[in-house]
């Protein structure tokens, strides 16, 4: 329910099923554009699951989700076809994030947003400057991502927080600070001086084009 929740939130539609079984049926029938998986399953678990969908020839993506973080159970869901792999607990925004960058991958598509000597490539989640790839945690890229998606448009650091880290709560609303000044050291020139991440005091930061 908390999983149908967050993505319905942002914009998904979905199809549930409590077990392997009728999992296998709507990955057959439904023709998801990916499947997010457990692994422990009622009945058929999710590794079974996995293989008789790739034994069909479907290359949906297919995300396991599993309470299992022993390296062979990875090993396993991934030699069984599966393309990514998270373990409980894990942050609503994480999970987000590699769904989107699962669509992306699926789609082929090479998207670039491109700004003075800097190259956001959302195809691979990597960025360059001056040809240079610069090295971006998981959420300092959700970041720029969102504020370059959303140009000259102010966010606070609430809603930002609600965004990308999916809080429900405030007592880590630095963190905002903390990844807005990461950025800067890495992507502006002068980063006392930004060109791009501008703060509007008071209100909240925004990406200028």
């Amino acid at each position: 329910d908390i999983l149908k929740f967050n993505l319905m939130r942002e914009g998904y539609e979905t199809m549930e099923a409590l077990d392997g079984e009728a999992g296998l049926e709507l990955a057959r029938s439904g023709d998801p554009d990916l499947i997010l998986l457990d692994l422990m399953l009622p009945g058929m678990n999710g590794f079974d699951v996995c293989r008789k969908v790739r034994e069909s020839g479907a290359s949906t993506p297919i995300l396991m989700l599993t309470a299992r973080s022993d390296v062979a159970d990875r090993i396993a869901g991934l030699n069984a076809g599966a393309d990514y792999y998270l373990t409980k607990p894990f942050d609503s925004g994480e999970l987000l994030a590699s769904i989107n960058a699962l669509l992306r991958r699926q789609g082929g598509q090479v998207n670039e947003m491109v700004f003075g000597n800097t190259v956001l490539d959302l195809s691979t989640s990597t960025l360059l400057c001056d040809g240079k790839a610069v090295r971006l945690s998981a959420k300092e890229f959700d970041v720029i991502e969102f504020l370059m998606r959303n140009p000259n448009r102010v966010y606070s650091r609430e809603a930002l927080l609600d965004t990308i880290w999916a809080y429900e709560y405030r007592s880590d609303i630095r963190t905002v600070d903390v990844h807005i000044r990461r950025l800067r050291e890495k992507l502006e020139e002068n980063s006392a001086e930004p060109q791009y991440i501008m703060t509007k005091w008071g209100v909240g930061y925004y990406f200028k084009k």
